[in-house]
Order: structure tokens, then C-alpha cells, then sequence
């Protein structure tokens, strides 16, 4: 686990450092064995994220294909910016909860808006927690979750 995180620092640090951005990455692991890395806020927060964060999980993508191939043993990678994906997550939770309320007073299903693969899982869990059923529908980016009463 050591010399994946090593390698995901370095890969991380190098491939700002081609942008002109030169920050010190932290590095952690969770215990479902996924490498946390966290690049600090600078004056390209902005660029690093990218429109709704497709830039940084773009990045997180790539280093997580170079781990790949280089044959190291841990290859799953959550990388976050100014801690964006947690501010988002919390924010989404926030809004999350009026969905859940609204679905449980009416027993009505909710649609809700497209969302990536790691915002769909924290309305699965949450949804859970409020003892709701979640269905996800569609392909791609129109893949979104049904709300329903449980």
C-alpha cells in the first residue's frame, strides 16, 4: 500500500507540475484500501475542478490507470481539490434530505436530476437511512435515481 501511495503522490505532483502548479499532495489511505489524495487550494482551483468537477475526475482517473500500469497492488484512487467533492457532498446531502422529506409526505416516486456514479451512491445510502427505495435508471450521463416510498 506504501509504494501505491508513494507512486499516486509523485504521478500527482508531476502531472500538476506540467500545468505550472506546484503544491505539495497529500496522501492517505481509507480502510477499504482506496488512496485519498488531496491537493490544496491554490489559484487554479478553478481549472483543477473543472465544469462540476469533470477535471478533477479526470485527473483521479488517470492516476488511477497509472497505478494500473504499473502493476501495483492498489489502484483505487479518491482525489479531491480544496475539498470540493466534500463540500458538494454536503451540500447534496442537504438537498438530499428535503427530497427524502418530500417523498415520505406525499408516497409519491421522485425523479431526480443526472447525476455521476459518486453523488448517486451518497443518495443510495442516505435514501436507505430514511428508509426509501432507490432504483437507478438510464445510461450514461442521463443516469439518474427514482425516489420511492418504501
Amino acid at each position: 500500500m506504501e509504494a501505491s501511495m508513494q507512486f499516486a503522490k509523485k504521478f500527482t505532483e508531476d502531472v500538476l507540475s506540467f500545468f505550472g502548479v506546484n503544491l505539495d499532495v497529500e496522501v492517505s489511505s481509507s480502510e477499504d484500501e482506496v488512496i485519498e489524495i488531496s491537493i490544496p487550494s491554490s489559484s487554479l482551483n478553478g481549472f483543477l475542478i473543472g465544469q462540476r468537477g469533470d477535471n478533477m475526475r479526470s485527473l483521479q482517473f488517470l492516476v488511477a490507470n497509472a497505478l494500473k500500469n504499473q502493476d501495483y497492488d492498489v489502484s483505487r484512487v479518491n482525489l479531491d481539490v480544496a475539498d470540493y467533492k466534500k463540500q458538494r457532498a454536503d451540500r447534496l446531502r442537504g438537498k438530499a434530505e428535503d427530497w427524502m422529506k418530500e417523498v415520505k409526505a406525499s408516497g409519491e416516486p421522485m425523479d431526480l436530476r443526472s447525476m455521476n456514479a459518486a453523488d448517486r451512491r451518497i443518495i443510495h445510502k442516505l435514501a436507505a437511512e430514511y428508509g426509501l427505495s432507490t432504483e437507478s435508471v438510464g445510461e450514461g450521463r442521463e443516469r439518474h435515481i427514482v425516489l420511492k416510498p418504501a
